[in-house]
């Protein structure tokens, strides 16, 4: 206990929400949408207001400290290996405390007026209940086990959200396809925790992030590999982590995911299910930084991921799908920042928490703001759409705000983030790393003010929705405002103060590394502003220029297409379908032959019961001289006094059925008499 009331009851957190779920789905639903939301919502803003509270007394009274203010034994393995449950307080779990109760209390109250009218307004509700809980509970959780357990929820609730439009089969194969995928990732989650359990003997974040557990796992090799037992389960988790995170090549279940409702798309991708990735590799981060391929690895795939999702982003047309790749991009950002991270130069990962904060506010404001030009116009293509701005003023605005902070120009929050991703390659000697990442915050401001251009800007494309089109009603609007304000200035809080590993030295802002960022972003803008802030032929003379490798980048460079083609033509033809016909005609057909042998002897047998004495006699003689000659052969007291057993058991049967059978010819006897 620390004697501050909201951390030593952080465990509210979670609990409120759960709560709201049970009360939504089973008792206040047949009451109507209004109770339902309104529950949902209290729920939230009593976790909320006990998150803040603890936020506040961690970092003015505990900051820098690890607390776990609340913990019991929930399962023990062995004298030394024990599964704890409990709630564990430290710089980042506090902060992702704060973004996701903040932003999923503003989603609740957007979804009131997105929602209106939709027949299962209240499983919505009920589900996105469910989901924050699971997702505060992977973040307060005390050792991997319980951040395992709350890591599967996770993903059951975004199966259902995902898949919330089940009479739409696309809405059906989305939430599949990212079940499956997550499912695959989660796998190596599973073996990484099962390897460390094994050799640290021990499952709580803090025995494991230890220094002396880290050297314990660097010193022990695994018998079968030759190996170190650190890199191994450190990447092992990371498989787990892409997964959540959808890094190259386990993405491409995100994209998909837009099928569920706007404020869905909202929440797994702002600031909850996607960012968990992210955290995971926070939690467990000096494993990662002692251990030089795991790090490298971390790094590799964060950089490509960024660096191939802002390619694929530039050539879409569905306003929902050009965010879902920008979210992929900034997800490989906050990975990246991670990989150049070390424990001497802990920048990237104050860098890495940084940017994740300011994407969850702006990337929420991107969705939200997506979702109000779609509930004004009912289209997601960009190609329909044009001239909003003058329909859609407030939308407009704080549209323009969050393009701005994503696009890296200052004095907004995604600035100072991304230029701490930047510095932080630099200060590590990742000069390569450092120009990839340059290069994708120009493709960045590009892609998303050719987003903007086309939406708000250029020529109404479609007049009757042009039309017919009108701002958002003020459930949806507020939250957009309340979005713009942390957008815009949450870049000048000294983030670094508060959440840091090691010792973080603070320059201010190197203008050396900043100046050519902002550069980019302004080059990247000025250029979708040449091609997109009027209607004109030049994107499209450009893209008949380069078809070929347009038409690659616009279809995602067919890598779901690869998939479907290893899943149907490799793994169902040569793997699945010969473990099919080994099902089918081994084990199937032994039971078959089972079976069988079991009718044909049956009929076998029914033939010898004739109804006539004499020949069961006559059997039973033959028997006893077979068991008789077997006695013989044999010269055994003990197959003799068998024998008698089974001939007693035998002339007892056969004694039973004769004694039927003269009840049953007694029968006729009977009725003759009586009649």
């Amino acid at each position: 206990m620390t004697g501050h009331w909201f951390i030593d009851h952080l465990w509210l957190v979670p609990l409120f929400p759960f709560l709201g779920f049970l009360l939504v789905g089973l008792v206040i639903r047949p009451l109507g949408d209004r109770p339902s939301s309104t529950v949902a919502i209290l729920a939230m803003v009593a976790s909320a207001v006990v998150g803040w509270g603890a936020a506040f007394q961690y970092f003015t009274h505990h900051a820098g400290e690890t607390l776990v203010p609340w913990q019991y034994e929930w399962l023990r393995f062995s004298p030394t290996l024990v599964g704890n449950m409990g709630v564990l307080v430290d710089d980042i779990s506090m902060l992702l405390v704060l973004v996701v109760t903040t932003i999923s209390l503003l989603i609740h109250v957007y979804s009131q007026g997105y929602m209106r009218g939709d027949p299962g307004y209240p499983r919505f509700f009920s589900f996105l209940n469910l989901f924050t809980f699971s997702m505060l509970g992977l973040v307060l959780a005390c050792s991997v086990l319980q951040m395992f357990i709350f890591w599967e929820l996770v993903g059951v609730s975004s199966f259902l959200l995902i898949g919330f439009y089940w009479a739409k089969p696309s809405a059906v194969s989305a939430c599949k396809k990212a079940f499956i995928v997550t499912r695959f990732a989660d796998l190596g989650f599973l073996l990484g925790l099962l390897m460390l359990s094994y050799y640290a003997k021990g499952l709580d974040f803090t025995f494991l992030t230890s220094p002396e557990t880290v050297a314990k796992l660097a010193r022990t090799t695994l018998p079968f590999l030759g190996v170190s037992a650190l890199p191994l389960s450190a990447i092992l988790i990371f498989c787990g982590a892409a997964g959540k995170s959808a890094m190259f090549p386990l993405h491409i279940w995100l994209p998909d995911a837009m099928e569920g409702p706007t404020p869905v798309s909202a929440l797994i991708h702002a600031a909850t299910m996607v960012v968990a990735g992210v955290y995971l590799v926070a939690r467990m981060f000096p494993m990662f930084a002692a251990s030089e391929p795991a790090i490298l690895t971390v790094m590799s795939i964060g950089a490509f991921t960024a660096l191939f999702a802002a390619v694929i982003a530039v050539t879409q047309f569905d306003i929902k799908r050009v965010l879902a790749y920008s979210t992929l991009s900034q997800l490989g950002y906050m990975m990246l920042a991670l990989g150049v991270a070390t424990l001497d130069k802990p920048l990237g990962f104050t860098a890495s928490m940084f940017h994740l904060t300011t994407h969850a506010c702006f990337k929420a404001l991107l969705f939200l703001g997506a979702g109000s030009v779609i509930h004004a116009v009912h289209t997601n293509d960009m190609r329909e759409m044009g001239g909003l701005r003058r329909k859609l003023p407030i939308t407009h605005a704080t549209f323009l705000i969050a393009c701005l902070a994503i696009a890296g120009v200052p004095p907004f929050s995604g600035f100072f983030s991304k230029d701490e991703i930047l510095a932080a390659a630099v200060e590590n000697g990742h000069y390569f790393v450092f120009a990839l990442a340059l290069g994708v915050a120009g493709l960045t401001a590009f892609y998303m003010f050719r987003l903007y251009f086309m939406t708000f800007w250029s020529e109404p494309q479609d007049h009757e929705k042009y039309h017919h089109a009108h701002e958002s009603p003020w459930s949806m609007t507020s939250v957009l405002i309340v979005l713009a304000v942390p957008t815009a200035l949450l870049g000048l809080v000294p983030f670094g103060h508060y959440v840091h590993r090691g010792e973080l030295e603070h320059h201010g802002i190197n203008w050396l590394i900043a100046g050519p960022a902002i550069l980019v972003g302004l080059a990247g803008i000025a250029v979708a502003f040449m091609l997109y802030f009027r209607p004109n032929g030049l994107p499209d003379r450009i893209a008949f220029a380069f078809s070929g490798i347009y038409r690659v980048i616009r279809d995602k460079f067919y890598i779901d297409e690869l998939y479907l083609f290893v899943t149907h033509h490799v793994i169902f033809r040569y793997v699945s379908a010969p473990f099919n016909w080994f099902d089918r005609h081994c084990v199937d057909g032994l039971m078959d032959l089972t079976a069988q042998s079991a009718l044909l002897s049956g009929r076998s047998l029914r033939r010898t019961v004739t109804g006539h004495l004499q020949t069961y006699l006559l059997w039973a003689w033959l028997g006893s001289a077979v068991l008789a000659l077997v006695v013989w052969q044999m010269q055994a007291a003990l197959g003799w006094a068998l024998t008698f057993v089974g001939l007693g058991i035998i002339a007892g049967i056969f004694a039973w059925q004769w004694v039927l059978q003269l009840l049953n010819r007694s029968e006729p006897l009977k009725r003759i008499e009586k009649d």
